[in-house]
Formats: structure tokens, C-alpha cells, sequence
């Protein structure tokens, strides 16, 4: 429904809004999110990132944390006084960080289902005969002996349980038949 005539104001420019801090708060606002979730929680917005991190016991500058020793022996290195080491008030960040990390990598990447039948098929018809294989009407992408036997070689890594199982059904089988 369209609005009644003369119903509406005339939008005036500001003048006495600061145009410079209005800028700087959305940027602000709008800073890219962060993907780790135990440091985006622990997080504080009024402080910079180098004093964030300092809290959480992180480096911002990997070279500066670690420093390379010099080559080079000075005469004056008795002289030379440590640093204080900033104060880590936020000391569960790294360990739950260090947690995170040692925890096993998970296994992202899978055979196709396909590609688990053609083996399994192919070692169950011709056993380790990989040029039989090859010469098999199976063989629907003409792969060479060398390719079969990689493909062969792919899935005993991946699934060596099951290899195993396979491999052990398949003398169950050929014991049977004797």
C-alpha cells in the first residue's frame, strides 16, 4: 500500500555527526570473524590484537617471540637483562589450543564405492594376476597391469582391516571349495 502524500520527511545531512568515528565503529564492528572458536571467545573488542594475544600467551610476531641467536659473540652479553615476560591472563586459551592440536587428525579423504567393488571383484576372480585383470571385460577403463595394481595397492592402505578380512574370506572360500 503507497504511502500518503506528504506523510513522509525530507532526510536532512547531519552536520554535527563525527563522519570519522561513525567509519572507524562499523569498520570495527564489521572486523572479520574469527574462525577459532577458543580465541573469538576470549576475545576482547576495546583492545588491540597484540594486547589480546599477549593475554591469551600467544605471539603476535612469531620473530620476535622466538628471536635468532646471533652469530656473532658480543662482549657485552653480561650486561644484557631479560626481558619480563608479558602476563598471561588468559592461560586456557593455549591450553585448550594445545589440547585441540593433539588430538589425531581425522581422515578426511575416502575410495569411491566403485572403486572398492572393481578391487574386490578383480582379487576375487584373478587373485594377484594383474594382467589377467587387465584382460578382464570388467576393466571398463582399459587400465594397464602397473594401474590395476596401484589401485590395489591404494586400498590395502586406506582399509588395511578390511584388506585383511577380505583377504581372509577369500582363503575361507578357496578352503571350502578343496
Amino acid at each position: 500500500m503507497p504511502k500518503a502524500k506528504g506523510k513522509t520527511r525530507r532526510q536532512k545531512f547531519g552536520y554535527n555527526v563525527n563522519r570519522k568515528r561513525l567509519n572507524r565503529n562499523a569498520r570495527r564492528k564489521a572486523a572479520p570473524r574469527i574462525e577459532c572458536s577458543h580465541i573469538r571467545h576470549a576475545w576482547d573488542h576495546t583492545k588491540s590484537v597484540r594486547q589480546n594475544l599477549a593475554e591469551m600467551g600467544l605471539a603476535m610476531d612469531p620473530n620476535k617471540a622466538v628471536p635468532l641467536r646471533k652469530r656473532k659473540v658480543k662482549a657485552m652479553e653480561v650486561d644484557m637483562e631479560e626481558r619480563p615476560k608479558d602476563l598471561v591472563r588468559k592461560p586456557y586459551v593455549v591450553n585448550e589450543l594445545e589440547a585441540e592440536a593433539s588430538l589425531p587428525e581425522k581422515k578426511g579423504n575416502t575410495l569411491s564405492r566403485d572403486l572398492i567393488e572393481y578391487v574386490h571383484y578383480m582379487v576375487e576372480n584373478h587373485g594377484e594376476d594383474y594382467k589377467a585383470m587387465a584382460r578382464d571385460e570388467k576393466n571398463y577403463y582399459q587400465d594397464t597391469p602397473k594401474q590395476i595394481r596401484n589401485k590395489v595397492n591404494v586400498y590395502k592402505r586406506f582399509y588395511p582391516t578390511e584388506w585383511q578380512a577380505f583377504i581372509d574370506s577369500l582363503q575361507k572360500k578357496k578352503m571350502e571349495v578343496d
